[in-house]
């Protein structure tokens, strides 16, 4: 465990606490869109949001157990994820397909800028582990963007 009074490792908690957020924002949307997409590509874009909306899914109980094995608590209600996400909410069930792949692409692509700066507080913090994790969950973010891009056309 890293040393929870050092500044580096109360950031590293912040920033994993703002990843959480965001990753429980953009679950929400995902499956928001999962539920409410229609038109003639319905069928493939229903289960490319839920394929996404899975994986995020997948990722939140990692990146909350990373704060907890550093010395840190994690984010504890909706309200907290609301205070540290990056991630707009989205209530319009009847966007275009197409709007919906731009937001997700655009949303996706915030996590990845959001992950490579966290980098440099891993390494500040001597967090090797959250480090390489953080590389693993950018690979998943940069492929989400790339299929919503390439759905895009």
């Amino acid at each position: 465990m890293l040393d929870p009074n050092n500044n580096s490792t109360t950031q590293m908690v912040a920033e994993i606490n703002a990843l959480l957020a965001d990753h429980f924002a953009l679950y929400v949307k995902t499956k928001n869109f999962h539920w409410h997409v229609t038109g003639p590509r319905f069928r493939d874009l229903h289960l490319l949001f839920d394929e996404q909306a899975i994986q995020i899914r997948d990722e939140i109980d990692k990146i909350g157990e990373r704060a907890r094995k550093i010395g840190g608590d994690t984010l504890t209600s909706i309200g907290s994820i609301a205070a540290h996400t990056q991630i707009a909410d989205q209530d319009n069930a009847n966007l275009s397909a197409e709007e919906m792949l731009a937001e997700l692409r655009d949303d996706n692509a915030k996590l990845v800028t959001r992950l490579k700066a966290m980098k440099e507080t891993a390494d500040a913090a001597g967090d090797n582990a959250t480090d390489g994790m953080i590389d693993d969950w950018t690979d998943a973010a940069e492929e989400r963007v790339w299929f919503l891009k390439s759905a895009l056309g």
